[in-house]
Order: structure tokens, then C-alpha cells, then sequence
């Protein structure tokens, strides 16, 4: 079976790096399935969950907060301000982020801060999503 490279990268370090035969993830009009040789594109991904199928039968699950997606034929790179593996997602801190960005969803009082409040809960609740995605995959 035809594999292909996969990275994904978050601002403190790789996250993987690895073959894979199939990778799925959020993008901003839909969910992107990738094959081995697969047409060139360059494409904004949206926060949720990457799911690698890995070359070797195993399965690798990583929550992104949005970032940059490029695929070439025989490879595939994500690039994310933030990438959590599955197994390091905390349920009870990202449940705490959630609420607290709700609050702060309702007490903003600019512009600005509703942006950057409506902006967090938006991330924490694409992350409690692929937290439970994760959790119901394994």
C-alpha cells in the first residue's frame, strides 16, 4: 500500500513525523481526507482534530488550533501555533478554558474583545470536541 510523509508541526516542536497512508482534518470549508498522491494545495485548516492512519496499521490523533495545511504528492505538513496529542488533552483544563472564555465572551465591553473572547471559545470548543472524538475512537 502507497504511503506518504506526514509532519505536523506546532510552534514549540514537531508533533509527528511519520508515514501514513490517510489523513483527515478540518478545513475551513469542510473536513479534508488526503491520500498518497494527492493534488498540490496550500489551505488555511481551522482548530479541530487531525486524524493520521498511520503506515504501520496504527492511528495517531492530534487537536490543532487552526493553521496552515500544505500537501504535495508524496507528502503532507501541517503547520499549527497549537498541536496537543490526543493522550495529552486534559479534559477538566480545557473544559476550565472553555467557561472562561465564555466569560469573557460576556463581559467584553470592545470590539476587540469580543473578537479575541469569541476567538477563544471557538478554539476551546473545537478542542472539547476532538477531545471527545478522541476519546470515543479509542
Amino acid at each position: 500500500m502507497k504511503t506518504f510523509h506526514v509532519d505536523v508541526v506546532s510552534a514549540e516542536s514537531s508533533i509527528f513525523a511519520g508515514e501514513a497512508r490517510f489523513v483527515t482534518l478540518p478545513g475551513e470549508c469542510g473536513e479534508l481526507g488526503i491520500y498518497p498522491r494527492h493534488t498540490p494545495l496550500i489551505t488555511r485548516i481551522k482548530a479541530g482534530a487531525v486524524r493520521i492512519d498511520k503506515a504501520d496499521g496504527g492511528e495517531e490523533f492530534i487537536f490543532v488550533a487552526g493553521g496552515i495545511l500544505e500537501v504535495q504528492p508524496d507528502s503532507v505538513t501541517v503547520l499549527s501555533d497549537t498541536a496537543i496529542r490526543g493522550e495529552d488533552l486534559d479534559h477538566e483544563k480545557a473544559n476550565a478554558a472553555r467557561q472562561a472564555a465564555e466569560e469573557a465572551l460576556s463581559n467584553a465591553s470592545t470590539d476587540m474583545d469580543l473578537a479575541k473572547a469569541s476567538a477563544e471559545l471557538a478554539v476551546m470548543t473545537a478542542q472539547m470536541a476532538a477531545l471527545h472524538r478522541y476519546i470515543k475512537h479509542k
